[in-house]
């Protein structure tokens, strides 16, 4: 299942979902100022980022440059604590699936999105065809 992190007022954001909707790709819309957003939620992020922080983490953000905060010196349970207690500190969005992660909207990369199957019947088909989307015949 893919999941979408997200806040309410990001166009990224917004562009992500709406290109997930257009391609008709399933996805669990999941806020980092909800509630919800929970440490295994966080701790997910940090495990399927390349290069941990560096990859979800904004050092621009303004609680990280007024604190000079230092993240490959804190354990793992205190990064999950401080990101959880300031989301603002997440780039946007963040898309993850069973097995990679992307940050950002990225037309070209969020192609990786689509499963492998649909990718090579896009490519052989005709996006004119009335069928297109929903055209359960083999493709050539």
């Amino acid at each position: 299942m893919i999941k979408i992190y997200t806040s309410p007022s990001c166009s990224s954001c917004r562009k992500v979902k709406k290109w997930f909707d257009d391609n008709h790709i399933p996805y669990v819309d999941k806020s980092i100022f909800s509630p919800s957003f929970s440490p295994e939620d966080i701790k997910e992020l940090i495990v399927k980022s390349e290069n941990g922080t560096e990859d979800i983490i904004s050092t621009r953000s303004k609680i990280v440059m007024e604190q000079n905060i230092d993240f490959d010196s804190m354990k793992v349970s205190e990064l999950i604590a401080f990101i959880k207690a300031n989301p603002s500190i997440l780039k946007r969005p963040i898309i993850v699936d069973d097995h990679r992660l992307q940050v950002g909207y990225n037309q070209e990369e969020i192609r990786t999105f689509i499963p492998r199957a649909r990718r090579l019947a896009d490519e052989a088909c005709d996006p004119s065809c009335p069928h297109y989307l929903d055209c359960g015949h083999e493709r050539k």
